[in-house]
């Protein structure tokens, strides 16, 4: 089921800045260049953009992931521990497959034939056939699992356990964890993401951390503080910058992956949570959890540009190119 939204009049007044029309994009589906979708927590739907088309969900619509072919959406509601899948085009239910308890972090496989669904209630992960949409194995793992990421071939998954063992290392051909590396001065692994070559991960954490990890000689290589409380994490397309949000505050942070330093704070509003660039790595799309909007950065200049308003709670962004 889906609905439409009339257009809404673009504020005057973007994070407290007012904006003249010749500084914005002429329209959402020049910052929109590819679909991108928003979980809406409190509104138990999803808005894909930029059609600002809302599809109707299921209870605490929280973590998605699209497909690499673009065709399937999957959000997880850990409140029903289930998965809802979603036709990206039609926004049509296709299946709601049962899950784990407090089902959280969800992703798709590179190869777009299974996704990873992290239960963090039950210490395990989902393994889900997405041709069939159907479980078919369970991965035990350390406690709270809360996230996972696939390196680019698919042979490894990296999960946080946000109970604070660090970060788990699945093997996916054996569908088992082999591997816990440590993240010593950060609190409780909560989201990640990886660098272009597969060897660095970003672990962002619930108290206002990233920890940069060594995935080759298993450690944490340095901690940079970002903004209060936990967030999602993105390692842009081009490996340029690395984007993560705030919870507890209304900045998103940009670091630098060679210097690893933070360069930048941007203010977006306050509760800032999803964070995705597009797959050309032009525009970065944040979800602000307490302002019920999507806010657009130009990844070339950080500085905010567009926003959108959305219903309650927007959580997490999906994009596709860049789930």
């Amino acid at each position: 089921m889906f609905t439409f939204r009339p257009k809404k009049p673009f504020p005057a007044y973007v994070s407290g800045a007012l904006l003249s029309l010749a500084m914005l994009p002429a329209d959402a589906t020049e910052v929109f260049p590819e679909p991108a979708f928003v979980s809406q927590k409190l509104a138990n739907t999803v808005e894909r953009f930029p059609s600002e088309t809302v599809w109707e969900g299921g209870p605490n619509m929280l973590y998605t992931t699209v497909s690499p072919d673009g065709k399937l959406l999957l959000v997880t509601s850990p409140n029903t521990a289930s998965v809802y899948a979603f036709d990206t085009e039609t926004g049509k239910q296709r299946a709601i497959i049962k899950v784990d308890k407090a089902s959280k972090g969800i992703k798709i496989s590179p190869n777009g034939k299974e996704a990873y669904v992290s239960n963090e209630g039950a210490d395990s992960i989902s393994v889900i056939d997405l041709a069939s949409l159907r479980v078919v194995a369970t991965i035990a793992t350390r406690n709270k699992p809360h996230n996972v990421r696939f390196n680019s071939d698919g042979s490894i998954a990296y999960v946080t356990l946000q109970g604070g063992a660090g970060l788990g290392v699945i093997d996916t051909a054996q569908r088992k964890l082999v591997k816990v590396i440590p993240t010593p001065g950060i609190q409780g692994p909560h989201n990640l993401d990886l660098g272009a070559d597969d060897t660095t991960a970003f672990v962002r954490d619930v108290a206002g951390s990233v920890a940069v990890v060594d995935l080759v000689a298993g450690t944490v290589k340095k901690v940079i503080a970002v903004g209060k409380g936990h967030a999602g994490i993105d390692v842009i397309p081009n490996g340029k910058y690395v984007f993560t949000g705030a919870i507890a505050d209304d900045v998103v942070s940009v670091i630098d992956p060679v210097s690893l330093k933070k360069v930048k704070s941007i203010k977006v509003g306050l509760g800032s949570h999803g964070v995705r660039a597009s797959r050309d790595s032009r525009w970065v799309y944040v979800s602000v959890t307490a302002e019920d909007k999507v806010v657009v950065i130009d990844a070339s200049t950080l500085k905010v540009v567009r926003e959108f308003k959305t219903g309650s709670f927007p959580f997490w962004v999906a994009v596709n190119g860049n789930p």
